[in-house]
């Protein structure tokens, strides 16, 4: 989600988090690169490490159309070797051929704004109807919370357990699952709040 002021830059930080016991390199693609700078763009986590990406939205001179975007950015990650260096990957790292998993999450670009020359602001009126609309979101996020909490605890369960076997590793699978759901609540959640129903 991008806070959007004309003629200025705009930030949003996207932290990902290595939840495995393997090397995991990733990629952050977008529909719209002259838009947006995004550092690092690639890397490589180690285990239980994480980064925080830092997405740049260049200056814009005037808002868009109702605040909508269709801009969308895409990360891809993959287990690769340990002695993988994130200034050379190889060519195909990230190539979908059927030897390797390559996970993605598409991440939808959300503007807001909290001036009042037409930006966010120009929803405050609203009928029945999407004040009806509104409190579907707000339940939705509410039970979305509930199951990030549920998730959670899962989580926490099976690391508790993970520490007992002493030997046993996590799957990959299951922490880039729960990531990814992670991700997707959060995004819901944010959708819910700062985009207005269209009844």
């Amino acid at each position: 989600m991008f806070s959007v002021e004309l003629d200025k830059p705009s930030f949003c930080n996207l932290q990902v988090t290595n939840n495995t016991e393997h090397h995991v390199a990733f990629k952050v693609k977008t529909t719209s690169p002259k838009k947006y700078f995004v550092r690092p763009n690639t890397g490589i986590l180690l285990p239980h490490d994480s980064c925080v990406i830092r997405v740049t939205l260049q200056p814009k001179r005037e808002y868009p159309p109702n605040m909508q975007c269709k801009d969308k950015f895409l990360l891809q990650s993959t287990i690769v070797p340990r002695n993988t260096n994130k200034d050379d990957f190889p060519a195909d790292t990230f190539n979908k051929d059927g030897t390797k998993e390559i996970q993605e999450c598409k991440l939808k670009v959300i503007y807001e704004t909290n001036s009042d020359d037409g930006g966010f602001n120009s929803f405050t009126s609203q009928s029945p109807d999407s004040t009806t609309a509104i409190q579907h979101l707000k339940d939705e996020r509410d039970t979305a919370v509930r199951q990030t909490v549920q998730l959670q605890q899962e989580l926490d369960f099976l690391r508790r357990q993970r520490k007992r076997s002493n030997g046993s590793s996590f799957s990959f699978v299951f922490a880039s699952l729960v990531g990814l759901i992670g991700i997707m609540v959060g995004f819901l959640l944010n959708l819910s709040l700062a985009s207005p129903s269209t009844a």
